[in-house]
């Protein structure tokens, strides 16, 4: 059977990731990932001919794997509830395991591995993390909008900056699991932004009810 290079290039890639979380892009050498790929210089300058290259193929593959993880969240939790609040809360209880598993496996981001070395990478390279950090804001600000037409909330509120909010947890509890090496972390700050959506777009309950127990039961009766 002949062989396409893919296994080969999927294992660079493997490589490069691994090395860049744990150590930087610049302290990341060539020779490094040829040795942790099982390749050779040739090998690895067929698929990517500099290390700029290598950078920017590894940055799409990443962006395009968060955008169907987060895709994919968004269309589960869709199936389990027709109420958009409902959706939202479900879609960050998926978000918290689906990150813990994450953090489990790759203990580190690779936008902001690049980041905090951006003057290493090309304007290409930047350009597509903004672009996926851009896709997440108006997917979870899509989400928001229709919520807070439903349920105006009970104070004001930038949509967009509350989007932002889902990304900047992630970012921020991934450098307190690698500093302190507590995963419950992720549970635990995701399990307050949910609390905080359903203050803030709730329905006021009845004397007696908790503001959960009013979403829940409203959302129960929509669906009914």
């Amino acid at each position: 059977m002949p062989r396409d290079g893919t296994a080969t290039r999927q294992r660079i890639l493997d490589a490069t990731q691994r090395l860049v979380i744990a150590q930087g892009f610049a302290a990341t050498s060539v020779d490094e990932v040829i040795a942790a790929a099982g390749t050779t210089k040739g090998g690895l300058f067929h698929h990517f001919p500099s290390k700029q290259d290598l950078a920017r193929a590894l940055v799409e593959r990443y962006a395009a794997e968060d955008a169907a993880v987060l895709d994919e969240l968004i269309r589960r939790s869709e199936r389990l509830s027709h109420d958009p609040l409902q959706q939202l809360l479900i879609f960050v209880g998926l978000l918290t395991e689906e990150t813990e598993q994450q953090m489990r496996t790759s203990p580190g981001c690779l936008f902001a591995s690049f980041l905090y070395e951006r003057q290493l990478v090309d304007d290409a390279t930047r350009d597509l993390i903004a672009e996926s950090l851009r896709h997440t804001r108006e997917r979870i600000r899509l989400k928001l909008a229709e919520i807070a037409s439903r349920y105006p909330p009970r104070a004001p509120v930038d949509l967009d900056a509350l989007a932002d909010q889902v990304t900047i947890l992630i970012e921020g509890t991934y450098v307190l699991v690698r500093a302190l090496g507590e995963l419950n972390l992720v549970g635990g700050q995701l399990d307050q932004f949910r609390t905080y959506l359903e203050l803030l777009f709730s329905p006021i309950p009845p004397a007696g009810v908790s503001a959960r127990g009013a979403v829940a039961s409203t959302s129960a009766s929509r669906e009914t």
